[in-house]
C-alpha cells in the first residue's frame, strides 16, 4: 500500500514538472484519501490494529443494587 502512496506523490510531482496542475492536485488528493484509509485501518483494525488502551471501549457488566 505505501508503493502506491510513494507511486502517487511522484506522479503528482512528475504532472506538476509537465505543467499540468490540475492532474497533478488530483494524484495528491487521491493519495491524501488512501493514507487516511490506510491510518484508519491500522487504527480501528482488531486483527492488525494498534493496541490503544485509551480508545478502546470494552462493554463490562456492572453490578447494580437490582441485580444483585
Amino acid at each position: 500500500m505505501m508503493t502506491i502512496t510513494f507511486a502517487l506523490l511522484l506522479a503528482a510531482f512528475v504532472f506538476n514538472l509537465s505543467d499540468l496542475p490540475r492532474t497533478a492536485m488530483a494524484c495528491l488528493f487521491l493519495c491524501f484519501a488512501l493514507v487516511t484509509g490506510i491510518f484508519l485501518w491500522e487504527i480501528y483494525s482488531p486483527d492488525y490494529g494498534f493496541r490503544m488502551p485509551w480508545l478502546q471501549v470494552d462493554l463490562r457488566h456492572v453490578v447494580t443494587a437490582e441485580s444483585a
